[in-house]
């Protein structure tokens, strides 16, 4: 039981740290919390003062997106984290998602009922 316990904490290391999004734009930085996987961004290429002027709330379009949780609420199911939320600042909507490694990249898969986009996000430093 020990050893199962180790090995999926081990495994589960892989996501976590910085990755930088497929536009280059945006690097978000994945860490556990509560049980569960989450994401924010940490960095924008457009800077830190950069508003989420998207946001379908318009109480929350004057907010900063440093530090805003895009990837929320993901849980481990077999190879993939799914059951979660991402947040896409671009349009101010959320959408389904699962993430998962393939080698040393993350795959980000957003979806609309039975449509779906997937992003392909490098490590960062």
């Amino acid at each position: 039981m020990v050893l199962a316990i180790v090995s999926l904490a081990s495994y589960s290391q892989g996501i976590m740290g910085k990755w930088l999004t497929e536009s280059g734009d945006a690097k978000v930085e994945i860490y556990e919390a509560g049980g569960k996987i989450n994401g924010k961004i940490i960095w924008l290429q457009k800077g830190p003062e950069t508003t989420d002027s998207h946001n379908t709330d318009e109480k929350l379009r004057s907010r900063k997106l440093m530090g805003v949780n895009i990837l929320s609420g993901l849980t481990k199911k077999s190879e993939k984290w799914e059951g979660g939320r991402i947040y896409n600042p671009k349009n101010g909507k959320n959408y389904k998602c699962s993430i998962w490694l393939d080698g040393d990249k993350l795959k980000v898969r957003g979806y609309i009922g039975f449509l779906y986009e997937t992003q392909t996000w490098k490590r960062a430093q």
